[in-house]
């Protein structure tokens, strides 16, 4: 099995298409954020509810970094997706670092970071 091939599978992308545009938001994304900036932001995540892990991994992390978090919420969208809203201040590269982070929690569907300026 290939790299790209690996990287589909470890980290639940639906095919190879969906992990090149994953990486090439992210590189892209990365290039804009690796700053010393203080932002204020978002971290989106869609996930399925039903793995019980991902939600505690998701909390561990945001347990590692909460000098990052200001506020973490979920939303039960339906029987199996759920919404995990986590509201976020600090120096850019560190905000992606951590969205990084949570975004490669094997089973997430969909994340997205969304960052402001805030100095």
């Amino acid at each position: 099995m290939g790299a790209l091939d690996k990287y589909v599978v470890n980290n639940g992308f639906a095919n190879r298409s969906q992990a090149i545009r994953f990486l090439v938001e992210k590189s892209i994304a990365e290039e804009k954020w690796q700053c010393n900036h203080i932002v204020a932001g978002t971290i989106i995540i869609m996930y399925d509810q039903t793995r019980k892990d991902i939600a505690t991994q998701i909390t561990d992390i945001q347990r590692e970094h909460q000098e990052l978090i200001l506020s973490s919420s979920q939303y039960y969208i339906n029987r199996n997706f759920c919404l995990h809203i986590a509201t976020v201040m600090g120096m850019a590269h560190l905000l992606t670092q951590l969205a990084d982070k949570m975004m490669a929690i094997k089973g997430i569907k969909h994340g997205k970071l969304v960052m402001s300026r805030a100095d």
